[in-house]
């Protein structure tokens, strides 16, 4: 029932944006440069067809609307939300998917090219690789049974990568609190911020790489990370054995791992946390973050507001706009070098939802 109220809400937008023309739209809803309603008349087939192929995709793949707001955040968080991860190495870019924190762990990028071929076939030229990218993440917590919040829309995207950037800004799972505030505070986010969109970790999967660390040698101490619950812990050593290769996953929620809710919070109160900077939230001693955390374990309602707002925020950060940038042709190459690519061999082998399209 949520599912289809939300996408109704997107439908009505569209519709009263073409009514209503000229109307301001509400200040609460983005940064002055953004608009819910910039696609309304240009491409008014964009919400179906992103919330139609992220539905079909999460229908066999329920990790994929988490790895869809992985990509989005670590996108904004490297020169703002410019859909810079997307891009492939060429003679001139480095790609941030080749940077520590995304190398061998990104999703989705076939799903977002899949996106950007079924919306060129609808309307060429006009939607943004960056807005694909926001919005698939609204749509993937609608799909999870999270919060909906009307997208703002406008971005465009970036014709560079830095790579660099992405190694510096990126937040690791290693990180004590007094470091993810300080990667926070980089992109004008608040410890609020932090901690309601840690709250993504609510979903998804993790190399155990990533953590493993915390079981063996924590600190470099040769013992176990002292936070983590003694069941858990022996838990996950089964998953993650010391001699092991690391490329396991496991569940970052251990409760609910495929919804969008608020037991990660939960977690944390169980010493339950499954990366480092998870548990710090509400381990360290002392830590302001506490109380939050305690916030939205106690009140899903309240999390999800503060998910939501928090979501929106990160959307605008570092936003091209105007005529910044480019709209791609194909999203993980700026237009020069896609002129000569073949873009049905670049982009998916998957179907290119031509009945989708022409049944808009």
């Amino acid at each position: 029932m949520k599912t289809n109220f939300c996408l109704l809400i997107a439908i009505a937008l569209c519709f009263v944006a073409v009514v209503l023309r000229g109307l301001p739209v509400p200040s609460f809803f983005s940064e002055p440069q953004l608009d819910p309603l910039f696609y309304s008349e240009t491409c008014p087939q964009l919400p179906f067809i992103v919330y139609q192929i992220l539905w079909n995709v999460s229908k066999t793949d329920p990790r994929m609307p988490a790895s869809l707001i992985r990509l989005h955040f670590h996108d904004c968080f490297v020169q703002g939300c410019d859909a810079s991860v997307l891009l492939n190495t060429t003679d001139t870019i480095e790609s941030e998917q080749e940077a520590f924190p995304n190398i061998n762990s990104l999703r989705g990028l076939d799903v977002v090219n899949r996106i950007k071929t079924a919306v060129e076939k609808a309307c060429p030229n006009t939607v943004s690789c960056a807005d694909i990218l926001a919005l698939s993440a609204g749509v993937s917590s609608i799909l999870t049974r999270g919060p909906c919040w009307i997208v703002p829309l406008g971005r465009r995207d970036s014709l560079t990568a830095n790579q660099t950037l992405a190694n510096q800004n990126l937040p690791s799972a290693s990180f004590n609190l007094s470091q993810l505030k300080s990667s926070f505070a980089v992109q004008g986010l608040n410890t609020n911020d932090l901690v309601a969109l840690s709250g993504a970790h609510t979903f998804g999967k993790a190399h155990c790489s990533k953590f493993v660390d915390r079981l063996y040698n924590f600190n470099n101490t040769g013992k176990p990370d002292p936070t983590l619950d003694t069941t858990y812990l022996k838990e996950l050593q089964k998953e993650c054995p010391k001699n092991g290769t690391g490329t396991n996953r496991v569940n970052l929620d251990l409760t609910t791992p495929d919804i969008l809710d608020k037991n990660y919070y939960n977690n944390l109160q169980g010493k339950k946390g499954l990366l480092q900077s998870d548990q710090e939230l509400f381990s360290t001693p002392g830590a302001d973050t506490t109380v939050i955390v305690n916030s939205f374990a106690n009140n899903q309602v309240v999390f999800f507001e503060n998910f939501k707002k928090s979501m929106i925020k990160m959307g605008n950060i570092g936003v091209l706009t105007g005529k910044e940038g480019e709209i791609r042709k194909q999203c993980n190459f700026v237009n020069k070098e896609s002129s000569e690519l073949d873009l049905a061999t670049v982009t998916t082998t998957e179907s290119l939802d031509e009945d989708l399209v022409s049944s808009i």
